[in-house]
């Protein structure tokens, strides 16, 4: 990469940062204390054997592909920029972008799963969103299961021959929203209706999430979009070095 796409990519990314840290009022991720011990416990489990496959990965592509480090910052800052935006929906909760469809597309599910919990961390301790005793439960949602749903539907979509740009949106737009249904069901579990249990209790959080996170979803897909069309401009040779381009996406 040419030294001034490196001054770009290094202004861009501290922008993010910078930007990134905004006051909120009680907006996070399910918050500290809200589950059970037992819960936060099951939740951690479930994350682990994601997280140690994606620092695997995450070696492995820096020893290979030079350009990895840098596009993965790119990534982590992304991600932590528009999920620091929050609207509070629900007590427990809000709604709120997340970011990592791009980090699926580009990188793979694990690998944002590294991405996530790191960014998850950080907003924990620095911002108070989301509660460490919660990290489990906040990292599956938004790290594991919504870049599952982004990478899965990325791929069958590219395999359909849909155009490139239109797969990124969707696959950003159902990641977001798969996010969402995953955090609907944890809440639901816990916190079963007196009447109807753990469905009606779903539908109900479903439905408060709803009305803000359609057209967050909508905003997260052309923002992702936008940032792809940014660095196939920009940044292609590195593109074709991670997979992107060229059919050869891991």
């Amino acid at each position: 990469m040419p030294q001034t796409q490196k001054k770009r990519f290094a202004l861009f990314t501290v922008l993010c940062l910078a930007f990134a840290f905004v006051p909120s009022a009680n907006a996070m991720h399910i918050m500290e204390g809200y589950l059970p011990p037992a819960i936060c416990v099951v939740w951690g489990a479930v994350c682990l054997p994601f997280l140690v496959l994606g620092v695997r990965n995450i070696n492995r592509k820096a020893g290979e592909q030079h350009q990895t480090l840098l596009m993965l910052a790119l990534c982590g800052a992304f991600v932590f920029v528009i999920s620091s935006l929050k609207i509070p929906s629900v007590t427990g909760s809000c709604s709120h972008m997340t970011g990592t469809g791009l980090s699926a597309i580009l990188f793979g599910p694990a690998v944002t799963s590294v991405l996530g919990l790191i960014v998850l961390v950080f907003q924990a301790i620095l911002l108070a969103h989301g509660g460490l005793t919660t990290l489990g439960a906040n990292c599956f949602s938004m790290a594991i299961a919504g870049p599952l749903a982004a990478y899965g539907l990325y791929r069958a979509l590219q395999a359909a021959k849909v155009d490139r740009k239109v797969s990124v949106f969707l696959a950003a737009f159902f990641g977001d929203l798969f996010t969402y249904c995953v955090t609907s069901v944890q809440l639901a579990v816990t916190y079963p209706a007196a009447e109807g249990g753990v469905a009606a209790s779903l539908v109900k959080f479903m439905g408060v999430f709803a009305p803000t996170q359609l057209p967050l979803a909508v905003v997260e897909g052309i923002l992702t979009v936008v940032i792809v069309i940014g660095l196939e401009t920009y940044a292609a040779r590195e593109l074709k070095e991670i997979g992107y381009l060229g059919g050869n996406e891991t």
